[in-house]
């Protein structure tokens, strides 16, 4: 294994740990947190996929939908509208226009259900290597 081959795992460490950091702010109340980083859990595991297949650097982008293009992935229909929801609120989470709307509409069940159905997003990304 060249030091290409091991450089995935990285992102695949580093996917794991921003997945419980999100899981972190979802315990403390902080929902918006909990999506950005439900996205930067995936979005790394992703340019992990990405370093792993192509054995090259993955770009320097936050488009989920990039990746899956790129890798010519064919996630089942459940999982693709959650990344394209999850892509989608990667700017809305980062720069709310109106804090208090975001933080009333982006609650406990609805951070619930993200940390779920990221979970299984990042295993069905394992399962791709």
């Amino acid at each position: 294994m060249n030091n290409m081959d091991e450089k995935y795992l990285e992102w695949f460490t580093q996917s794991y740990y921003d997945f419980d950091t999100a899981k972190y702010m979802h315990k403390g109340g902080r929902y918006i947190y909990t999506i950005f980083m439900c996205h930067l859990s995936i979005e790394k595991a992703l340019k992990g996929l990405f370093q792993y297949k192509s054995e090259t650097v993955p770009p320097k982008t936050h488009n989920l939908i990039f990746f899956i293009e790129e890798l010519k992935l064919e996630p089942d229909e459940t999982i693709l509208k959650f990344i394209i929801r999850l892509n989608q609120l990667n700017i809305f989470s980062r720069y709310p226009e109106d804090l208090q709307k975001v933080k009333d509409f982006y609650n406990k069940n609805y951070s619930k259900a993200l940390l779920e159905n990221t979970e299984k997003v990042l295993q069905w990304i394992k399962k791709l290597l």
